[in-house]
C-alpha cells in the first residue's frame, strides 16, 4: 500500500496557559496543504518493524513517530504483525509543518486497513494523542480548531481554496525551544482571542500567531521575510506553528505562482494549494 501524508499550516496560534503536564494550552486553526510525503507499506516476517526514509536529517528508529505508532498498534491489541515502511519525503522536518505527525496519523489509518482492525475515526485520534499533540489533525483534515494542547480537534467549514506562498529556510527549529523561551504575561493571556473573531467574521486580518515574537528574537530574519510576504500582497502571512516554515495566502487564480517568481531571487520557496476536508481524503486515498 502506497499513500499520501499531507502538511498543515497554522493560520493562528494562541498560547493560553502553562499546564501542569509542561505543555502549554493552545487555540489553534489548522490547515491542511497540497505539500506531501509518501508512504509505502509492505507486510515484514518474525513480526519485526523495518524503517526507512530518504531524508538523512531524520531518525529512522525507534524514535520515530512512525515506530511509535506501529508500537502503539501492535501492543494495544497484542499483534504479532510484522511491517516494512519505507517513507519518500518532501515536507522538511522542523519547518512547523507537522510532516511526523502527518506520517504517524496515515500509519496508524494504513495500518486499521492492513490489519483489519476496524478502528472508527475517534478510536484512531485517541491513539493519536498518545504519540503526539498534532497527531488527531491529521485523521480529520481540512481547516480545524485545536484545542487544549492542540490535540482536541473541532473540523469547521472550510476556507474558500487559496494559493500558498510557502518559504522553507534552510534551517530548522525546536518546539520546545521556543516555548521555552516563550513569555506567558498577564496581558497576552487577558487578550482577546481572534481566532474566535476570525470564526465569527472569517476575516484573514484578525489572525496571529502569538509565538512570533518570540521566535522573530530569536531568528530575526524571519521578519524580514514575513514582510517581505506582506509586500507582495498576501492576504494573511505567519510562521507556521514554531517554524521555521511562513506562508502567504494569496486567494484565487494563479497570483501566488507570479509572486514566487519575485520570491525565489533571494529565499527557497514552494507555492501549494491549501485542502479542503474533502479534498485532503480524495487525495490521501488515491492509488491506496
Amino acid at each position: 500500500m502506497k499513500i499520501k501524508s499531507f502538511a498543515k499550516i497554522n493560520l493562528g496560534l494562541e498560547v493560553i496557559k502553562k499546564r501542569r503536564d509542561n505543555y502549554h494550552e493552545i487555540q489553534t486553526l489548522f490547515q491542511a496543504i497540497d505539500l506531501y510525503d509518501v508512504l509505502e507499506f509492505r507486510s515484514a516476517e518474525n513480526g519485526e518493524i523495518h524503517l526507512a526514509g530518504d531524508d538523512e536529517s531524520i531518525p529512522w528508529d525507534e524514535n520515530n513517530l512512525i515506530f511509535k505508532a506501529v508500537v502503539l498498534l501492535k501492543k494495544q491489541f497484542n499483534l504479532s504483525h510484522g511491517i516494512k515502511i519505507s517513507v519518500t519525503k518532501n515536507i522538511p522536518p522542523g519547518r512547523g509543518l507537522g510532516g511526523g505527525s502527518s506520517n504517524a496519523a496515515v500509519t496508524l489509518y494504513a495500518l486499521n486497513k492492513i490489519w483489519d482492525l476496524r478502528l472508527k475515526k475517534k478510536d484512531l485520534m485517541e491513539l493519536g494523542r498518545i504519540i503526539g499533540a498534532d497527531v488527531p489533525y491529521f485523521l480529520e483534515g481540512g481547516l480545524c480548531l485545536g484545542l487544549e494542547r492542540g490535540d482536541k480537534i473541532m473540523p469547521l467549514a472550510d476556507i474558500a481554496p487559496c494559493s500558498c506562498l510557502l518559504v522553507l529556510p534552510s534551517f530548522s527549529i525546536s518546539t520546545s525551544t521556543i516555548y521555552g523561551q516563550f513569555q506567558l504575561t498577564l496581558t497576552s493571556r487577558d487578550k482577546g482571542s481572534k481566532i474566535n473573531k476570525f470564526l465569527v467574521h472569517r476575516d484573514f486580518s484578525f489572525l496571529e500567531n502569538r509565538l512570533e515574537e518570540t521566535i522573530f528574537s530569536l531568528y530575526p530574519r524571519l521578519r524580514v521575510i514575513k514582510k517581505f510576504i506582506y509586500s507582495l500582497g498576501a492576504e494573511l502571512s505567519l510562521v507556521s506553528g514554531t517554524g521555521s516554515a511562513i506562508f502567504g495566502l494569496f486567494p484565487g487564480g494563479d497570483t501566488a505562482e507570479k509572486k514566487l517568481k519575485e520570491f525565489k531571487k533571494s529565499y527557497q520557496a514552494i507555492v501549494v494549494e491549501t485542502l479542503s476536508r474533502g479534498s485532503y481524503w480524495t487525495k490521501l486515498e488515491v492509488g491506496v
